[in-house]
């Protein structure tokens, strides 16, 4: 089992340079046409701020009904006039100096993460633009982390199809479920670190991918924590190697916004800007599921993206904080189905209880090792809800939420949710509805 607390860094990649001239950028890049990627790791947590103000682009005309619950597809937003001007003025009279920028369309703001002057602290300085009326939103650039813990070697190597290895899709009688349900047509956004899409067991599971951090494929690839994840949700099924996922009819799309820093033993970061940028991008798809096994402090910005989400009638799972607080984010927005690992104690209210130690799934380089966290438990219950929703695509949060408790069982001495159980009780409840 390997241990090691895998901290997500999550950040902004985008148009430094936007901010000079009234360019419009694609929204789904990872990087603007003709500008270098911006390098994450300069961005500090202690230092810079993400400010933004408003950019009031109308986007153009999109046909309706373009996709599963008729969300807008994407268009071309940039830098108008109106915030071009703003940030160049706010730039020199508070001498600031921009790291990166991002147009947020489902906002209307422009966003940029700046470098606040030498002698002056970060405080001061929120509390001054606080004030500006040019100023829509200020606050800290903000650090979070994936909840995984996997720091010691397994006992020895799995070379042989592993399912009965897969103690979360053993106990949450995942087998039994499939003769139902595999998930098949629901969206998952996983928004994490990248993930190895030339893996045996992820080979044609993972649709697309979209590098908010740096571009940088072979990095993606090589990502551990995004790749544990993504097995966990929609390994392949009947290939006759490794393991099975929870949904493995599913359709994933991978979300960079956490990267590792060149540090040994080091665990991956997100910070505000490259989650922001994510959410955004998800927003402008027809995904039902956002996977964030991740968390860090509550955060203004973020806080507005989520709840987007939230109004649209996403399902967003989260991962409960290791030290069980409900105080940041995602975990503490109402509609948020928060998932912790099964334990004997009792759960707190409305949290979903799902396993989440010694974890088997897959690893970059196409192997599998144990994993444990509740990041792992986050996944299950992504996958559980596929599966659901595969069968009962209108079905909300709160929905999905209260059927996952309900059809809860006791394994192995705890309560926690049960695949086989959860599509047999909405089967039920599907009949008396007749």
């Amino acid at each position: 089992m390997k241990h090691g607390f895998f901290l997500s860094v999550a950040l902004a990649a985008l148009l430094s340079a936007c901010v000079h001239s009234p360019s419009v950028a694609s929204q789904d890049s990872p990087n603007d046409v003709g500008r270098a990627p911006v390098n994450v790791s300069t961005m500090d947590s202690q230092r810079d701020i993400v400010l933004a103000v408003a950019n009031p682009i109308e986007p153009p005309s999109t046909h309706a009904g373009s996709s599963l619950l008729g969300y807008t597809s994407h268009a071309l937003y940039g830098a108008g006039e109106r915030a071009v001007s703003n940030l160049a003025a706010l730039k020199q009279q508070y001498g600031l100096h921009e790291v990166a920028g991002w147009p947020i369309k489902a906002l209307k703001l422009y966003c940029v993460v700046l470098e606040p002057p030498a002698g002056v602290t970060r405080d001061a300085l929120l509390k001054a633009l606080a004030k500006d009326d040019r100023v829509q939103l200020a606050q800290p650039l903000q650090d979070y982390a994936v909840y995984a813990d996997d720091s010691q070697d397994p006992p020895h190597p799995y070379n042989d199809p592993y399912v009965n290895l897969q103690r979360g899709f053993v106990e949450t009688d995942a087998a039994v479920a499939h003769n139902t349900s595999q998930g098949a047509g629901v969206h998952i956004a996983i928004v994490d670190t990248g993930a190895d899409t030339t893996h045996p067991d992820l080979q044609g599971r993972i649709s697309d991918t979209h590098d908010e951090v740096d571009g940088n494929a072979s990095s993606f690839d090589r990502d551990s924590h995004g790749t544990e994840v993504a097995g966990i949700i929609t390994a392949d099924a009947d290939n006759h190697q490794g393991i099975v996922g929870i949904a493995p009819k599913s359709i994933v799309s991978i979300y960079k916004a956490c990267w590792y820093p060149q540090v040994p033993n080091s665990g991956a970061r997100c910070n505000s800007f490259t989650l922001a940028k994510a959410l955004a991008a998800i927003i402008d798809t027809n995904a039902r599921i956002v996977n964030l096994s991740l968390g860090g402090p509550a955060d203004p910005l973020l806080g507005k993206l989520l709840n987007q989400l939230l109004s649209e009638g996403r399902i967003v799972v989260a991962a409960l904080p290791p030290n069980g607080s409900l105080d940041g984010f995602p975990d503490n927005a109402p509609g948020v189905i928060v998932v912790r690992m099964s334990s004997a104690s009792p759960a707190p209210q409305g949290i979903l209880s799902a396993p989440g130690t010694d974890i088997l799934t897959t690893q970059p380089g196409g192997g599998y090792d144990f994993t444990s966290g509740s990041s792992m438990a986050a996944a299950h219950v992504s996958g559980i809800a596929a599966l659901v929703l595969s069968l009962a695509p209108k079905l909300d949060a709160r929905s999905v939420h209260d059927l996952l408790l309900r059809s809860s069982k006791v394994s192995h001495g705890v309560l926690q949710v049960n695949a086989a159980a959860a599509v047999a009780t909405l089967g039920d409840a599907r009949k008396t509805q007749r």
